[in-house]
């Protein structure tokens, strides 16, 4: 594994106690005026006119991709999976490891929020309406 990588998981391991993780991914609506004549092409699911931004930041919040301006009736996830970057990011990781005294083989991967899809390569929270006392830690 190339040493970038290694240091960018020893990142989020010491700071976060995050294991395997490499960035995070997260969108945002940011609230507008709704446009003139354009219908319904900015409002979005959470009940407002808005742009749509989708980040990708390293350990520290740095950024390292982002796409600016989406119309806000688009998602997260939707946004996403049409850029090169989810190309990049599903076939560009490095291959599983073994954690630090153990035997099986972890996969390396992005934190997403609830609107990705659960992948290999894309970890994210466990939905909120059947949280255990354990899920909402590991949401925490």
């Amino acid at each position: 594994m190339p040493e970038q990588w290694k240091e960018v998981v020893s990142l989020f391991s010491n700071k976060w106690n995050f294991h395997r993780a490499v960035d995070a991914l997260e969108g945002k609506h940011f609230a507008i005026r709704c446009p003139l004549n354009i219908g319904s092409h900015y409002y979005n699911c959470k009940g407002f006119h808005s742009i749509l931004h989708l980040a990708l930041v390293d350990v520290d919040y740095k950024f390292l991709y982002a796409d600016v301006g989406t119309n806000g009736c688009s998602s997260d996830a939707g946004i996403f999976y049409a850029t090169p970057l989810r190309e990049d990011l599903e076939l560009g990781l490095p291959e599983p490891e073994p954690l630090p005294g153990d035997d099986p083989p972890v996969p390396f991967f992005v934190i997403g929020n609830d609107a990705f899809a659960l992948r290999t390569w894309m970890m994210k929270p466990f939905s909120d309406c059947t949280m255990t006392r354990q899920d909402r830690i590991f949401n925490y």
